[in-house]
Formats: C-alpha cells, structure tokens, sequence
C-alpha cells in the first residue's frame, strides 16, 4: 500500500456506446508519472441509444445543427456526475488538481465543461474529439488543454481538433495539438504517453 497522499484527481470520459472500464487502463498506465493521482473512470449517466454501453448524450439523428443543444441537454447529468466524484474524493476545494481525460464524446463534454466556464479544472486531456458547444463561450481560459488525433480518424476528422485549438486559442486559452499519421479513432500507446507526460508537467 502506498504511503503516497492522493494530490491530483483524474477524471476519465468515455465515448458513446463504451463504459468507464474503456479508458480504465489509461489510469494503470500513468501511475509511474503521477504517483499521487487517483484515477476515476465513470459510465456515462444514460444507456446508449444503441443498446450497448453509454452515452452523455444520443448521437441518433444528430446533425451538425442539433449537435450543440444534445450537449447543453447533457450538462445537467454531466455536472452531477462529476460534481459525485469531485466530492467523494474531497477536491470540492482544489479545481486545479483536477483533470479531464476525455475520448470522443468523452472529450466533446470535457471540452464544453471548461469552454462554458463551468468547470475550471487543471488540466483537459482530449483524443479523438470535437468542440461543439452552444455559443457564445465563456471559458476558464488557465486550463491548459492538450487534444490528440489520428488523421486517420473515419469518425471524427482529426479537422475537428485543429478547429477546436483555433478557437479555444482566439478566446485565450493554452492548447497544445497532436495529429497522429494515419492513426484511426483510438488511442494510441504513443498518444498515451504524451497525455501522461502533459499531465504530469501541468499537475506537478
């Protein structure tokens, strides 16, 4: 048992149709680099539209015009699923010890907590996602953001990260991109390993 006190709270946000043990094993991964983080990995609040898994909001008939009303709809069950957690663990107090790992539409919902001002964490993580939150934006611009992507993503075009980085850049805030060749819609380990390292120099 270690002797280390739990310092950083890592929270980790699967996509549509996974679970919370999909990203579980990021947490194994990063324990060398961040030794004194706990690491919690939620299912999304609702049952995915598709029968297997869940989901922050339903992707069933979204459209690029919809898209930002599913996830306004989905900030109240967001919040109570991360404020739960926040609590549990005792970092009511300490937002900036707090960090985002998000996955698709983990990282959809990751990056709209911190775009619309209502969670000012320490750290967003983002892979393979998207900005797409209701305007206008009011963001906690000193949360550093890192977003990785495959160009090779046929879900998400890694297009969407390189916007997303433009415009959380044009409202202030700090946002590192990688864009991974020919890299599809996952993780990869090298991408992993970049978020490990980016959390760790943020969170030191």
């Amino acid at each position: 048992m270690s002797n280390i006190a739990t310092n950083i709270l890592v929270i980790m946000l699967h996509g549509v149709g996974s679970n919370g043990a999909d990203l579980a094993p990021l947490g194994n991964a990063w324990k060398s680099v961040l030794p004194d983080a706990v690491f919690v990995s939620p299912n999304a609040p609702a049952p995915s539209s598709f029968g297997s898994g869940y989901q922050w909001f339903s992707v069933a008939g979204v459209t690029e015009e919809n898209r930002s009303d599913r996830i306004k709809d989905a900030r109240a069950a967001f919040d109570k699923t991360i404020s739960t957690i926040i609590e549990e663990h005792g970092f009511s107090d300490k937002l900036d010890r707090v960090a985002f790992v998000g996955f698709s539409q983990g990282t959809i919902m990751s990056l709209d907590a911190v775009a619309s001002g209502r969670w000012p964490v320490g750290a967003v993580v983002g892979f393979s996602g998207r900005l797409a939150s209701p305007l206008p934006l009011s963001p906690a611009t000193a949360t550093p953001i890192l977003l990785i992507h495959g160009s090779a993503d046929p879900v998400i075009p890694a297009a969407e990260t390189t916007k997303a980085a433009a415009a959380l850049e044009a409202l202030g805030m700090k946002v590192e991109t990688v864009i991974q060749p020919g890299l599809p819609h996952t993780i990869s380990g090298e991408g992993a390993a970049k978020a490990g390292s980016f959390l760790a120099e943020i969170l030191k």
